[in-house]
C-alpha cells in the first residue's frame, strides 16, 4: 500500500527533521511529522513530497490563493504527482485535505483511478458557523471527494455527522510519542506549597480563570508556559509567572518539578489541550482540566480531575483537594499514565488507525 502524507509546507519532513535535530520542536515530539513514518513498519510505503521548499514569491502566491479559497490549494497542486501516485492520501488538517479534494475534483476523468483520501479535520467544525457562506458552499462540494473524514474528538465527530450526513466520519484519537514515561514522584506532604504548571499556546486556553483561581493562594506557585498568554494577567502577583520555553529539556524540567498540571480551557469541539494532557500523563503529574472538547474519550474522570468551564472557584477547589490528598493525586496520575502506550494513546496507535482505515478503503474498492 502506497501512502502520501500531505502536510502543510511548514511541516515538510525535511524541515521537521532539521528542527527536531536542532531541538527547536518543544515537547515529546517524533523525529518525523507526528509519527506518520511509523506506518513503514506496518507494511506501508510512504511517498515523499514532490516539492521541498518555496521562495518568497511562491509563498506570497500560495498565501494569496489560500486567502481567496480558504485552504492551501497551491501546496496540493505543487505535490500533485505525489498525490496521484498514492493508493491513499492522508492529511493532517482541513487546509490540506480541502486542497487535495480540489485537486481530485479538477482531475481529468478516465485516467487512472484517483487515490483514496483520509481527510483529517481539526478546527473545521469549530470554525464552520463563523465561515463565510461562499467558503462553506465551496467546501461542502469539495468534501464529497473525501472517502473518510476523521476527527480527534467525539464532539466534532457528532457535529460533522450532522453537517455532512452523506460522508463517512470516524473518530481517530490523536496521540503523541509514548515511549518516554516517568513514574509519578513521591507525593509531597498534604497541604502547603504546590508548584503548578500550565502549558499551551492555542487560543482556547482560559488563562484568566486559572490566574483567578490561584490569586488568593500565595502558597501555590503557578508557571504558565506559553508565548501567547497575556503577561498582564500576572501583574501584581508574586506567585504567577508567564513565560515560554525554548527547548524540550526546559519544558521537561518543569514537568519534573511540578506537583500539578492545570489545563484551563474554553469551549471547543476538538480536544484542545490533548497534547499537554498526554505529556503530563507521561511525566506522571496529576492533572486538572476543564471539561470541554471531549477529553473524557482520552482520559476517564478517575485519571484527570475535570472542572466546569470558566469557574476559577472550581479550579481552586480541585487544587486544594489534590493538595490535601497527595496519595490520591499520585494514584490518579498513575491511572492517566496507564492510558498511554502502543495499545492506548500514542502516535503508534494513531498511525495504526490510519493504516487500518486505509486498508479498509482499498479492500472495498
Amino acid at each position: 500500500m502506497k501512502v502520501y502524507v500531505h502536510l502543510a509546507v511548514a511541516q515538510h519532513p525535511h524541515r521537521w527533521a532539521e528542527q527536531f535535530a536542532a531541538g527547536r520542536l518543544v515537547g515529546l515530539n517524533e523525529p518525523d511529522p507526528y509519527g506518520y513514518a511509523r506506518a513503514e513498519h506496518m507494511g506501508v510505503t510512504l511517498i515523499p513530497p514532490a516539492v521541498s521548499g518555496e521562495g518568497r514569491l511562491g509563498r506570497l502566491v500560495r498565501m494569496g490563493v489560500g486567502a481567496l479559497v480558504g485552504f492551501d490549494l497551491v501546496n496540493a497542486w505543487r505535490n500533485r504527482s505525489s498525490i496521484m501516485a498514492a493508493d491513499v492520501v492522508w492529511t493532517h488538517t482541513e487546509s490540506q485535505f480541502l486542497g487535495v479534494c480540489a485537486l481530485l475534483a479538477l482531475r481529468r476523468r478516465g485516467r487512472t483511478a484517483p487515490p483514496r483520501l483520509l481527510a483529517q479535520a481539526v478546527w473545521l467544525i469549530d470554525r464552520w458557523p463563523h465561515t463565510n457562506p461562499l467558503h462553506r458552499r465551496l467546501w461542502r462540494r469539495l468534501i464529497r471527494q473525501a472517502d473518510v473524514l476523521t476527527f480527534h474528538s467525539p464532539l466534532n465527530l457528532a457535529e460533522a455527522r450532522r453537517l455532512f450526513p452523506q460522508q463517512r466520519c470516524e473518530l481517530v484519537r490523536f496521540g503523541i510519542r509514548a515511549d518516554h514515561r516517568e513514574p509519578p514522584r513521591t507525593p509531597p506532604a498534604p497541604g502547603g506549597a504546590r508548584r503548578i504548571i500550565s502549558v499551551g499556546n492555542d487560543k482556547h486556553r482560559d488563562w484568566r480563570s486559572l490566574v483567578e483561581a490561584v490569586r488568593g493562594h500565595p502558597e501555590w506557585q503557578l508557571r504558565i508556559v506559553s508565548t501567547k498568554a497575556d503577561p498582564e494577567l500576572a501583574r501584581g502577583l508574586d506567585n504567577v509567572t508567564i513565560a515560554g520555553v525554548t527547548s524540550s529539556e526546559d519544558l521537561f524540567a518543569l514537568y519534573r518539578e511540578a506537583d500539578l498540571v492545570v489545563i484551563p480551557l474554553q469551549h471547543n469541539l476538538h480536544v484542545s489541550g490533548s497534547t499537554a494532557l498526554q505529556e503530563a500523563a507521561l511525566f506522571g503529574v496529576p492533572t486538572i482540566a476543564t471539561a470541554v472538547g471531549g477529553h473524557e474519550a482520552y482520559f476517564p474522570a478517575d485519571a484527570v480531575r475535570y472542572v466546569p468551564e470558566h469557574d476559577p472557584a472550581a479550579i481552586a477547589a480541585a487544587i486544594a483537594d489534590l493538595a490535601a490528598d497527595p496519595a490520591a493525586a499520585a494514584a490518579m496520575a498513575a491511572r492517566a499514565q496507564a492510558q498511554m502506550g502502543d495499545e492506548g494513546l500514542s502516535s503508534e496507535s494513531y498511525v495504526r488507525a490510519h493504516v487500518r482505515l486505509s486498508r479498509e478503503l482499498l479492500a472495498a474498492a
